[in-house]
């Protein structure tokens, strides 16, 4: 399937947020998926991965995830100083801002004629942990976490009602977990809280652990796993064609 792109910006509560679109290049109206990128923002691998699942007949969002604390189009290096950055502004920006930034996709998503108004959230990092919100929003059907960061250690600006653990009870669409077994960032133990939550919780959720560090998706560097991300795609993939329906 062939795509197009696009670029909007959106209102949100904490002000003009570009988002950045994928969509078949036909007519018709599609389910919807927002895409949430790394602490790095809309980079070349975010943009394959949201082109990649475009072409499954998707409509992708990718929003620029800090567009309260950088000029709008900024795009954070693989390096130290964009790293650096990148988790100053994830330790900067409260998860309410980051409800309210999803708030607005969705109402775009429900109102745009190239949608029809079914949604899921996808991401990877940071954009794990941000998927992982998103579907507290009942308008969220399903949720696909890749190596979700900072939600089994109530670690981001919130009060601890609002910790993304204490609300998992909170999700009523289906939640897709995906974790890496050497990943530091999300240790054995971490994943333990958050398998633990899952069962007490009563979600409806999947659980998979592969053989991978973290960042396993991203297609530049030394972390790149082709064969494991393209069964991450289709798994993807398929949760979104069964439950956007």
């Amino acid at each position: 399937m062939q795509i197009t792109q696009e670029t909007r910006d959106l209102n949100t509560a904490t002000g003009l947020m570009r988002c950045y679109i994928y969509r078949p290049a036909m007519e018709g109206a599609f389910p919807s998926i927002i895409f949430y990128s790394e602490i790095f923002q809309h980079t070349a691998p975010i943009a394959r991965s949201a082109a990649m699942m475009a072409c499954q007949g998707f409509v992708v969002i990718v929003p620029e995830v800090f567009h309260e604390l950088n000029p709008i189009g900024t795009v954070l290096g693989y390096d130290d100083a964009g790293k650096d950055k990148g988790n100053n502004d994830k330790w900067t920006k409260p998860l309410a801002d980051h409800d309210s930034d999803t708030a607005a996709m969705i109402e775009f998503c429900q109102t745009s004629p190239y949608c029809n108004g079914h949604i899921g959230a996808m991401g990877v990092c940071l954009g794990g942990h941000l998927a992982y919100r998103a579907a507290i929003n009942p308008a969220i059907k399903s949720a696909f976490c890749l190596y979700a960061t900072d939600i089994h250690s109530n670690t981001l600006p919130a009060p601890d009602a609002e910790q993304s653990l204490a609300r998992m009870k909170d999700i009523q669409g289906e939640i897709f977990f995906v974790w890496g077994k050497q990943d530091p960032h999300v240790p054995h133990e971490g994943r333990q809280t958050l398998y633990q939550h899952c069962i007490a919780s009563g979600i409806n959720y999947q659980w998979l652990e592969v053989n991978a560090v973290h960042a396993f998706m991203r297609d530049e560097g030394e972390r790149y796993d082709g064969a494991l991300a393209l069964q991450m795609y289709q798994q993807a993939t398929a949760l979104f064609q069964r439950t956007l329906r």
